[in-house]
């Protein structure tokens, strides 16, 4: 039985994060999922959108996902590796070379990105709506629902 491991913060989980999960589920009989916790993105300069309770309910519901454990800091991915008795750790692409040292104790692989989509770029869309935006959005709608009523 081989097991597989990747980790990853997985706010606002997009057809990427599917298809590199699904992708890794395919090269093992196990997959374990390593969310971030809030506390652990705050070290790393991120804001997650969804609480860590959230992300993770949402990363266990994927049926390609079979476990999800909570990830506190760098250094817990050896001693992950040893109590799961992981077989490949795999991650994405844009990761190349910063996880090799664990290449002694398993088989380490970085999977390429899909294209056009990742979270940053989809915080960064996001971000971009103001409030003159939503009021443009709206008064759009508006008109469109007196043109609906006025067919009716």
């Amino acid at each position: 039985m081989k097991t597989v491991i990747t980790y990853g913060t997985f706010d606002l989980l997009h057809v990427g994060h599917v298809n590199m999960l699904e992708r890794l589920a395919e090269m093992g009989d196990k997959l374990i999922v390593g969310v971030s916790t809030d506390e652990f993105n705050l070290l790393k300069g991120k804001h997650s959108v969804y609480s860590y309770a959230e992300r993770a309910k949402i990363v266990q519901a994927l049926g390609c996902v079979d476990q999800v454990i909570a990830e506190h800091d760098w250094q817990q991915k050896v001693q992950d590796i040893e109590q799961y008795q992981i077989d490949i750790f795999g991650i994405g692409a844009d990761w190349q070379g910063k996880f090799d040292e664990l290449s002694a104790n398993c088989e380490v692989v970085y999977l390429p990105r899909t294209p056009s989509i990742s979270t940053t770029d989809l915080k960064k869309a996001l971000s971009k709506i103001d409030s003159a935006a939503i009021q443009q959005i709206k008064t759009g709608l508006d008109s469109v629902l007196d043109l609906v009523k006025a067919i009716e």
